[in-house]
């Protein structure tokens, strides 16, 4: 495992970035992790590529410019030849702890923001197209070099369709236009127009922020109304005044039906549950290990008396904790209620690191605490090592 260590900014800090480029201009860092190569080498990737439940695709285009898609899981590679074409495959944190690790460089932003990690091989003139991404995204080089040109948001770039798979955008003037080695960092906010394209095999780690949109939102809240079997109470106007315009939706009416819907967002519990649910459960699929028997509290305390194993977080699971109006941990989509002497532990759940047995036994023989790490347990989101 290569050891990652904290982004060298160099005159910057975490705080002038966000201050100064976060969702507003594009910013590439040379030698941002010195001697880093990558954590994933490619015939790792390309093995990930073969599973079925790992969504993977390859972009090639030719000399006269015809672009294809093909999507995993790919058998073999040969049939691409040794150039023009990029290998893709998403969430490799799901599958590589090395590369989940990576999103700990990024902790000066709430762990909620970020999506996954995308790991990309690239043959020489390998590349997706000039694009546009809806998301911001930080593309790390492993081995390799890559000509990279970024552009700033340009309303008159018109959208391509070179495959039905595969969108793009028209040519675009770069505000950067570097070539980038093993450990520079590259950072692009949303809708800047951007072109990669691979000088020789390079691998790319592009760790991926989520921003979902208002029509995501509002049906996941719309879902989770009728999960729920909730907002089935009608609209109702008791003080209805006398209409000489039946025709009308009048302005009174028309705030009433908004002020109407928008009484279930303010039911604050409710909405801490369907956010929290919402933006951990994972977009890809994780490799849970669930017990084949539920563990018992009783045996989960026995495990803190050996100090040759440890609790071990799955590989790219998301979780995150609301404190107010009450306390209450996520995990995947998961929710479990805290108490004052729990939230330590769920704090310890959310990290990415394994927990001792010296650790563990600090907290076991709170019951409470002792039945929220079983539950994990038992969830497979938490597994012993």
């Amino acid at each position: 495992m290569q050891t990652i260590q904290a982004i060298n900014w160099g005159e910057l800090t975490p705080e002038k970035f966000l201050n100064e480029y976060w969702q507003k201009k594009p910013l590439l860092i040379k030698q941002a992790l010195p001697g880093f190569n990558g954590t994933i080498d490619a015939n790792e990737l390309a093995g990930l590529a073969m599973e079925q439940e790992i969504e993977s695709r390859i972009i090639s285009n030719d000399s006269d410019n015809n672009w294809q898609v093909n999507h995993g899981p790919f058998e073999d590679f040969e049939q691409f030849g040794e150039k023009n074409w990029t290998l893709l495959v998403q969430a490799v944190n799901n599958w590589s702890k090395d590369t989940d690790a990576l999103i700990d460089l990024f902790n000066f932003i709430p762990r909620w923001r970020i999506d996954d990690v995308m790991v990309s091989f690239s043959t020489p003139n390998g590349g997706v197209g000039a694009h546009l991404d809806q998301y911001d995204v930080f593309i790390l080089q492993g081995e390799g070099k890559r000509r990279w040109q970024v552009g700033a948001p340009d309303p008159n770039l018109t959208e391509l369709l070179p495959h039905p798979d595969l969108k793009q955008v028209s040519n675009f003037t770069p505000i950067i236009d570097e070539i980038t080695e093993a450990g520079d960092l590259l950072y692009i906010p949303p809708n800047h127009p951007h072109n990669g394209v691979s000088i020789e095999n390079s691998l790319n780690f592009s760790i991926g922020f989520q921003a979902p949109s208002k029509q995501d939102l509002w049906s996941g809240f719309a879902d989770r109304l009728i999960d729920d079997n909730l907002g089935v109470q009608r609209f109702a106007d008791p003080t209805r005044s006398l209409s000489l315009s039946p025709e009308l939706l009048s302005g009174k009416d028309i705030s009433e039906i908004k002020m109407f819907m928008q009484s279930q967002l303010q039911n604050e519990s409710f909405f801490n549950q369907f956010i929290g649910k919402y933006l951990t459960q994972s977009h890809h699929t994780l490799e849970l290990l669930i017990p084949m028997e539920a563990f018992t509290n009783d045996q989960v305390k026995a495990f803190t008396d050996d100090d040759s194993i440890q609790f071990v977080p799955v590989s790219g699971v998301k979780s995150l904790i609301i404190v107010e109006p009450e306390q209450v941990l996520f995990i995947n989509g998961d929710m479990f209620q805290l108490t004052e002497n729990t939230l330590e532990v769920a704090k310890l759940l959310t990290g990415k690191q394994p927990i001792s047995m010296l650790i563990a036994k600090t907290f076991i023989n709170c019951l409470k605490s002792n039945q929220l790490l079983t539950n994990v347990l038992n969830k497979g989101y938490w597994y012993i090592d």
